[in-house]
């Protein structure tokens, strides 16, 4: 089971028509060229879905379409997480799973809980959850930093949750999960830029946003990596590094949403309280673009 989500994950993007309805067609192109880029698996209504600005029955309609779509071509993984345990739990109990295969689900955001509470969440989800589970830690958005031993207690004591998307972009903490976790735990950079160091250091891969404009050379580079072929690997790595930059610039998923416009796959329309990227902003990542179009990427 573990090794479906090893590799490449991409954190899918929903797009939106201009009067701000779900635009399934551009999602069914988005699908397409993220498959045929080799990616391993694809995340449905995490944080770059601006799913805190969707409605139920658009979680719902979403959800049902992309299995549709992706009709088992790839393993799919569904974000389903809130600050109320109980929620989480509802939503788990009620919601129709069918074509996931796996549940990513992040810290609880805003009330800030103690070690022993993110303990205490995940382990009322992992006691109902029909399907495995990856934590998500993300301080920078939750603020709350979920400590390599609570991870490692919840990994060891409960055998569907499966791995951690580590974020938190503190290297010293992802070396202590990735020396001392069970063997089969993965763990999955949730940053683009820091996803080949972390690699080399014994990562199961990526849940990546850049993926979703170029999924191929992103999972090139990762299936390098984890084969060890680390030469080969930095070479797509630095192709990607100065897009990877001037996309989380001016926020996520305002950057991702821009140059999938530019490349054609969708319209850039974004749902308040985000807002598109300044013009000039955009401007500069077209040019980088161009860059790697000339370089026949």
């Amino acid at each position: 089971m573990n090794t479906k989500f090893r590799g490449t994950g991409v954190a899918m993007i929903t797009p939106f028509h201009k009067q701000g309805t779900i635009d399934f067609t551009a999602l069914e192109r988005l699908i397409e060229h993220l498959i045929e880029g080799g990616v391993n698996y694809l995340v449905v209504q995490g944080t770059t879905a601006e799913t805190a600005t969707l409605t139920r029955e658009e979680k719902n309609a979403l959800a049902e379409f992309v299995v549709d779509i992706v009709n088992q071509r790839v393993p799919l993984v569904i974000g389903i997480g809130s600050y109320n345990t109980q929620e989480v739990i509802n939503t788990i109990r009620s919601k129709s799973l069918d074509g996931y295969d796996a549940i990513l689900t992040v810290t609880p955001y805003y009330n800030k809980p103690q070690q022993r509470g993110l303990y205490l969440h995940y382990k009322s989800i992992a006691t109902v959850s029909p399907l495995p589970i990856i934590m998500y830690n993300v301080p920078t958005r939750t603020s709350v930093n979920m400590k390599p031993e609570i991870t490692l207690q919840l990994a060891n004591e409960f055998d569907n949750i499966i791995g951690v998307k580590e974020a938190s972009g503190n290297m010293e903490q992802i070396m202590d999960i990735i020396r001392n976790k069970p063997k089969d735990f993965l763990v999955i950079s949730g940053d683009d830029l820091l996803t080949l160091p972390l690699l080399g250091m014994g990562a199961d891969g990526v849940i990546s946003v850049i993926a979703n404009a170029y999924p191929k050379l992103f999972s090139e580079m990762v299936s390098l990596g984890l084969k060890g072929e680390m030469k080969k690997a930095r070479e797509n790595h630095y192709k990607l590094t100065d897009f990877t930059k001037s996309v989380f610039a001016d926020g996520n998923p305002s950057g991702i949403k821009a140059a999938l416009e530019i490349m054609g796959i969708i319209s850039n329309n974004i749902r308040l309280p985000l807002v598109k990227l300044e013009k000039s902003h955009y401007n500069q990542l077209a040019a980088l673009m161009a860059e790697l179009e000339s370089a026949k990427l």
